[in-house]
């Protein structure tokens, strides 16, 4: 179909639907001409009637009360019964337009709806649109089915063409979870994550049941979150690791995300797991079992880094919990007292707080540069201090409306501090 075909048949079914609606508004003018030559409008005469009635009405009510007598209420209602009489023989006739206000109706109706669409909204996009699917959209149906790997040279010419024409197909076939996942590698492709993992999202939820959808939601959602499992990547692992106990790729997601949430434990138990699994294989996996036990040194080595760290408590002022929203991120830093970048950051979310309160770990491996770190302060007698603050925008810095705590001045030696979020940034 080429772009003036497509075009056509929208301009054809804009007018149908615009005539259509322009006989509805004109279908009485229509039926007019079939009633009497002379129609009348009653509308006046019912009014009087009522007026009547009212007044028929007061006349009872005031001879009832003694202050009319039987004759002047009689004489009254005589009158009110010889205006309501006038009152029928002088009709209003209804004119019945001609076929010249109909035609002006009915042309102008679809001639107005047309400019609108055209003038009131920029349509380049719509005709864009148009365009790529007139050209491209075998193709994009083509990739997104599996039917072939790389698209031809000439349907890449202008990417965004392929890139709208995929989108679109994708829509129109909503309910098919594979072609939702080749739209999150076209997105890959072009590093933008987020939209991968909403694509991903959307086909994990059609097809709960795919291994390799769910693994791949988890790994991207993961990475995408700076190697931290949160609550929606944890819940698909757990669901295919309950269904298949020995899948690979889920085991080490979970283990690099236990590491990575300072659950050591729980890290070298998965690790130790997929060893086994391994192991069990026929062949030769030496390679593959040498890098599990790199991974299970570079955890032990986590953790000693870890136990030198310091223990923040992170408390929630109650009269400041109603003010906390789900979308929130808590922000822990330990920097000098004089100021300066911190020596250990964490960036969390919201949920990790339960009851207005959570504990978090701060160490070496939350250092934001190698050479700044927690042991290097420690050893050169720096006065530090911890910081605490929940921001609603999610950005680094304290803007109106964020909820902090005065900062807590430590010792070297302590290793366990206590903060309070009890106010409001001005």
């Amino acid at each position: 179909m080429t772009l003036f075909s497509t075009f056509g048949l929208f301009i054809a079914l804009s007018l149908l639907i615009a005539l259509l609606l322009a006989l509805i508004v004109i279908m009485p003018w229509l039926r007019a001409s079939r009633l009497r030559e002379n129609p009348v409008d009653n509308q006046l005469l019912d009014i009087n009637i009522a007026v009547f009635r009212e007044r028929l009405i007061e006349l009872q009510s005031d001879k009832d009360n003694g202050t009319i007598d039987d004759t002047h209420y009689q004489n009254q209602k005589t009158e009110l019964e010889r205006q309501l009489l006038d009152a029928q023989r002088e009709v209003t006739p209804m004119v019945a337009p001609g076929i010249k206000s109909r035609l002006i109706i009915m042309v102008w109706v679809p001639v107005l709806a047309g400019l609108a669409y055209f003038l009131i909204g920029d349509r380049t996009p719509v005709f864009d649109l148009w365009t790529a699917e007139d050209k491209v959209a075998q193709v994009a149906d083509d990739l997104l089915t599996g039917k072939i790997d790389q698209p031809p040279a000439w349907a890449i010419e202008d990417g965004t063409q392929l890139i709208s024409a995929m989108q679109t197909n994708v829509y129109r076939h909503a309910d098919d979870p594979d072609r939702w996942m080749r739209l999150s590698e076209l997105f890959l492709s072009l590093e933008a994550t987020d939209s991968a993992i909403e694509a991903l999202s959307r086909a994990y939820r059609l097809s709960p049941d795919n291994e390799e959808i769910a693994t791949t939601y988890a790994q991207i959602s993961f990475f995408a979150n700076k190697g931290q499992l949160d609550a929606s990547s944890r819940r698909v692992l757990q669901d295919v690791l309950a269904k298949n106990p020995q899948h690979e790729g889920a085991q080490m997601l979970m283990a690099m995300g236990e590491a990575r949430g300072s659950n050591f434990a729980e890290a070298q138990g998965w690790i130790k797991r997929l060893r086994e699994s391994i192991a069990a294989k026929p062949g030769d996996h030496t390679q593959a079992l040498g890098s599990l036990d790199e991974l299970s040194a570079n955890v032990t080595a986590q953790e000693q880094q870890a136990s030198q760290g310091i223990e923040v408590t992170v408390s929630i002022d109650a009269a400041l919990l109603p003010l906390v929203k789900a979308d929130d991120v808590l922000f822990v830093a330990i920097r000098d007292v004089k100021g300066g970048p911190p020596y250990a950051a964490k960036r969390l979310p919201i949920s990790i707080i339960k009851q207005g309160e959570a504990t978090i770990s701060l160490s070496d491996l939350d250092a934001m540069m190698p050479e700044r770190t927690l042991k290097s302060a420690r050893d050169e007698k720096v006065q530090l201090a911890v910081i605490a603050r929940i921001s609603h925008s999610g950005t680094a810095t304290a803007e109106s409306g964020d909820l902090s705590g005065n900062p807590v001045v430590f010792s070297p030696e302590q290793n366990q501090v206590n903060v309070d979020i009890n106010q409001q940034v001005p």
